[in-house]
């Protein structure tokens, strides 16, 4: 599938929990986790967007999720957001 696809990474505003996604539509998707649609995740929201990427196609944004969650990606997250 072609056009704009997104790996994301949530933050809870009440906790210490990050959550890694991927979507097509960022906002849409921010309300979907805010409104408790994700039942894993439901006792931490609110979230906030802190990070998300641009993809071209669907495999690439489920291949850079899979890289945020690995210890590599925990990494590269933890500079970058602490910047």
């Amino acid at each position: 599938m072609k056009g704009v696809f997104y790996a994301y990474v949530l933050k809870s505003m009440l906790h210490d929990y990050f959550y890694k996604g991927h979507c097509k539509d960022l906002q849409k998707r921010l309300l979907q986790h805010n409104s408790g649609m994700t039942a894993s995740i439901k006792p931490f929201i609110p979230f906030e967007i802190v990070y998300y990427e641009e993809f071209e196609t669907l495999q690439e944004a489920i291949k850079r999720e899979k890289y945020l969650k690995s210890a590599a990606g925990r990494r590269f997250l933890k500079k970058i957001i602490a910047s």
